[in-house]
């Protein structure tokens, strides 16, 4: 059995944006049938985005609110049966915190709303200690309405393990940081630029670093970025959406497949999966699956790559798919028991 972890929105961020869960969810997957089981329930609020620990002990979550909310990190110790421990928290100076990594006994976020990135140094313990050091992204874009400010979306860590990047949706950058010492500290020489209005929210890396793929919320593009000495550089871009689409692009999550194949993305409105397959810098669209729910935020895949889970925000539906041979994915089970599911994580 494989157990894992579920992030929900607990309560409505604006009107119409927001769930209903019940906070984190332990949850377990039968390897042989796809079948989930939900062990345990942990309460917070709007605990939209989740990071394990290397070593399987420690938990960490935002709690996604408004600033005047006084949204925080909070951190958990993992038990043996894989419930969770309340152990600390901490109070984040940002709105809307979306995305959190643990590199280097620091936990890393990003929020939205005030496109902003901190570092929570980690005590060893476990336990989050006061913010360190913090950046304020500056700039805009070219789409008026989702681009009047920064809205930083994901930290990243480079496969080397020394460079980090900040998608930021507001100003069509990945902004580049490291580690000075234990210090983050900007690395704007490193600053990657996508095609304007795209937005870029996610992004993954090859193995070997050489290649990243930025996917951009607001046009449902790619970007494919090539590393040159140190820095990226976005040489292509690929259409995630049907040549027919006719709605507003919302592309919601990327993720590479553990044999650095296939690239999958996830558009909410359409709510499919796009798959492609990656030939040396390039992407050959493979199939869309047509998730059957609404608004899919999130979805990630087993460590042995075999299953790909999908969460639906508005919908409620949690999706199973088992991963065949040509990267194409066939339904195994669906339940609506976890509600307003948004971030899927595994243990390493």
């Amino acid at each position: 059995m494989l157990t894992f972890f579920i992030g929900s929105y607990t309560e409505y961020i604006v009107p119409g944006f927001g769930g209903i869960g019940h906070g984190i969810y332990t949850v377990q997957l039968n390897p042989d049938t796809g079948k989930l089981v939900v062990l345990h329930t942990e309460k917070t609020r709007n605990p939209s985005y989740l990071a394990i620990s290397d070593d399987v002990k420690f938990l960490y979550c935002v709690t996604e609110l408004d600033e005047s909310e006084n949204p925080r990190v909070r951190a958990y110790r993992i038990n043996t049966d894989f419930s969770l421990e309340f152990l600390n928290e901490q109070s984040i100076s940002g709105g809307y915190p979306c995305h959190l990594v643990i590199h280097e006994n620091n936990i890393l976020l990003a929020c939205y709303a005030t496109g902003n990135v901190i570092q929570f140094p980690l005590d060893v313990s476990g336990k989050l200690m006061e913010a360190k050091k913090g950046y304020d992204h500056k700039g805009s874009s070219i789409n008026k309405e989702r681009q009047e400010a920064p809205h930083a979306h994901q930290v990243a860590i480079h496969p080397n393990k020394k460079d980090i990047y900040v998608c930021d949706l507001g100003i069509d950058t990945i902004k580049a940081y490291h580690l000075e010492g234990t210090e983050l500290t900007p690395n704007e020489t490193r600053d990657c630029e996508v095609s304007k209005g795209g937005g870029p929210r996610h992004m993954v890396f090859n193995m070997e670093g050489s290649l990243a793929y930025a996917l951009n919320e607001l046009t449902g593009n790619v970007s494919v970025l090539q590393n040159s000495e140190g820095s990226f550089e976005e040489i292509k871009t690929y259409s995630t959406l049907p040549e027919d689409y006719q709605g507003v692009p919302s592309a919601s999550a990327i993720r590479l497949h553990p044999n650095g194949k296939y690239l999958y993305v996830a558009n909410r409105q359409l709510d499919a999966l796009t798959i492609f397959g990656i030939v040396d810098d390039k992407l050959q669209l493979i199939d869309y699956q047509y998730t059957k729910g609404k608004e899919i935020r999130e979805f990630n895949i087993t460590p042995d790559g075999q299953w790909l889970i999908a969460c639906h925000q508005n919908s409620h539906d949690t999706v199973v798919y088992k991963i065949r041979e040509d990267a194409k994915l066939l339904e195994a089970y669906r339940t609506k028991e976890i509600l307003s599911p948004v971030c899927v994580v595994f243990p390493n």
